[in-house]
């Protein structure tokens, strides 16, 4: 994900036109309250009501995602310890908006790229809610070229950039963490399902607390050393030990692997921050402070 890939906004995606598709597609709904979410990046996102969100397409790839979404959540769901976002209802393209759109479950809490976690019970929780996730995924199970895949796969534009010194953080520590990620051997497992995009703007807390996780649209399956990036990438500092204790499936070389996953997604979110803070398109700021914060702990 890079910025010159980030969302355009449909001028035309305003509340009437939500209201008008519910009214015509989901009459039951019509008169619930809607408010607009500020964040998301692939959707814009109201909510409906107490319980309910409406997600709207804002990228050529989004109405994909939404369908798989629509497909495997349902399912996977029930067996998640922290609360996701269900499709409840498919919104059909018309002529009023061409494409496929959706309403889910709403998931309570402030996304964390504008609040913190710090409860110390955080690293038990996440590493629970990946154990219960990252199970054996069906033949038919989406698949990815950027996530689950070998860090050989995505890596040439941080290596073009480590080798130029452009990256941020001491750049030979940078390298040291790098080298040790990129020569560790091959996740072979099964592949396993991964949410995909685990970032800060992409779970809730409260009170420091992690309470929910959010936007699956990037789910498939693969190697779990992704999604394990989030041990660096959401919790607060010193919590990857209580992190890899507590999930206990990871073995050295799947350490290795998310931790050079993280140093990969904290180069793309400052990218994204950074042209967020310019005024950029697809810029968002307030994706810099943590992920400068997450890319100290992984060097650390």
């Amino acid at each position: 994900m890079s910025p010159e890939a980030g969302p355009t906004e449909d001028p035309s995606a305003d509340e009437a036109l939500v209201r008008s598709l519910l009214e015509s597609q989901h009459p039951d709904l019509a008169e619930a309250e809607l408010r607009l979410v500020d964040g998301g990046w692939d959707n814009r996102m109201w909510r409906l009501g107490s319980d309910l969100a409406v997600r709207m397409p804002r990228t050529a790839r989004a109405p994909e995602l939404l369908r798989k979404e629509r497909r495997w959540l349902p399912s996977l769901a029930p067996e998640l310890p922290l609360p996701v976002p269900v499709p409840v209802r498919a919104g059909a393209s018309s002529p009023a908006f061409p494409h496929d759109w959706t309403i889910t479950t709403w998931v309570p809490g402030e996304p964390v790229d504008r609040a913190s976690l710090h409860d110390p019970r955080c690293a038990r929780v996440l590493a629970r809610f990946l154990s219960a996730l990252h199970r054996p995924a069906p033949d038919d199970a989406p698949t990815s070229a950027q996530r689950g895949v070998p860090l050989s796969a995505v890596a040439d534009g941080f290596e073009e950039l480590l080798r130029r010194g452009a990256v941020d953080g001491d750049i030979d520590r940078v390298g040291q963490v790098w080298e040790g990620a990129r020569v560790a051997p091959a996740w072979d497992g099964p592949p396993v399902w991964l949410h995909g995009d685990l970032h800060p703007a992409n779970v809730v807390g409260a009170g420091g607390a992690l309470t929910g996780v959010i936007d699956f649209g990037d789910m498939c399956a693969g190697d779990p050393a992704t999604d394990l990036s989030a041990a660096w990438l959401l919790l607060p500092s010193g919590s990857a030990e209580r992190f890899f204790a507590e999930y206990a499936r990871a073995d050295e070389a799947t350490v290795l692997r998310a931790r050079g996953w993280a140093l990969l997604r904290c180069q793309g979110l400052i990218e994204i921050g950074r042209a967020g803070e310019s005024g950029l398109p697809g810029g968002k700021p307030t994706w810099t402070r943590p992920a400068l914060e997450a890319l100290a702990r992984v060097l650390d």
